[in-house]
């Protein structure tokens, strides 16, 4: 490792699969360059508030706070560091595994960091919004309103997105990595787009 890796920083949602899918690329791409890569919360319950959503997204809204909040409340508890670990354990279970049962879900990813169980009552506790919305405050001002999740920031530049289907692996994650690092890089950029064909798959 050089004594100047690249600072990179992530802001997601725990209930996104997008956002988990780059959360995996970033990963992949410190493993093959060096990045110091830097977890952070973002509330796609904070950024639809005011807006109507079909009902089964209005469920998901309401829920999606349950996980923030727990998430929240261990990097209060445990320090900044333990917030992608705890995301990976929850998020594992949540996207590749397919379970929306979030107080199981947060238990079972507790424990298997050896954290208090008892973190999962934070998941109901609304007084660890505030230091959420500022979280995602920080995302929105690094980005701008007119996105989602994930906010990626590289080198101080962010941009929604990257929004990826697959992870890439290895030297290919890396390549990418070096794209949005040179594409976010240049202060004229704000927009590559295409209409999605598919969704996530997290293999």
């Amino acid at each position: 490792m050089s004594d100047n890796p690249i600072r990179a920083d992530l802001w997601f949602d725990p209930i996104c699969p997008w956002a988990w899918v780059t959360s995996r690329w970033l990963l992949e791409a410190a493993e093959v360059r060096d990045i110091d890569l830097r977890f952070h919360l973002m509330s796609l319950s904070v950024l639809n508030e005011g807006n109507r959503l079909p009902e089964q997204y209005e469920v998901m809204m309401r829920e999606g706070w349950f996980l923030s909040r727990v998430l929240t409340a261990a990097v209060r508890d445990h320090g900044e560091k333990i917030l992608e670990p705890l995301y990976t354990a929850m998020g594992t279970r949540i996207h590749p595994g397919g379970d929306a049962d979030y107080p199981v879900v947060t238990v079972l990813a507790l424990e298997s960091l050896g954290l208090p169980t008892d973190l999962a009552r934070a998941g109901t506790d609304a007084s660890l919004d505030a230091a959420i919305r500022e979280s995602h405050g920080a995302a929105m001002s690094s980005v701008g309103t007119d996105v989602g999740t994930p906010v990626v920031r590289i080198d101080g530049k962010a941009c929604f997105g990257p929004v990826l289907s697959r992870i890439p692996r290895g030297e290919q994650a890396g390549l990418i990595f070096d794209g949005a690092r040179l594409l976010t890089g240049f202060e004229h950029f704000f927009e590559l787009k295409r209409t999605r064909t598919e969704e996530p798959a997290f293999d």
